[in-house]
């Protein structure tokens, strides 16, 4: 998986995603993230449109950064997978109803 992140000046961050999110790239998202909450910004947008795969591990690692980011006043937003296969996990397991989710461009 390749991760880009995007920082902005005021305070955010986005981090685009490209591949698979599943057991074997989810620690690299969590290091990334991790460096990011690290330089203290809290307020981050994860694009997931050129992602074509999300497993269970994956997803866990979406919502270890929500919980970190709420904690500190911030927040994960998502921008949704155009592979429909990809998105399908956020439905079956409803967190397309916890995660704040913004069409791919």
């Amino acid at each position: 998986m390749k991760i880009t992140t995007t920082d902005q000046v005021t305070r955010s961050t986005t981090l685009a995603l490209e591949g698979r999110l599943d057991a074997l790239s989810a620690p690299s998202l969590r290091d990334a993230l991790d460096g990011v909450f690290a330089g203290g910004v809290h307020q981050i947008l994860i694009d997931l449109a050129a992602v074509d795969f999300v497993d269970s591990a994956g997803l866990a690692a979406l919502v270890h950064a929500m919980k970190a980011a709420r904690t500190e006043g911030g927040d994960v937003e998502l921008v949704r997978p155009r592979s429909d296969d990809a998105f399908r996990v956020f439905e079956l397991t409803k967190f397309d109803a916890v995660f704040r989710i913004h069409e791919a461009s």
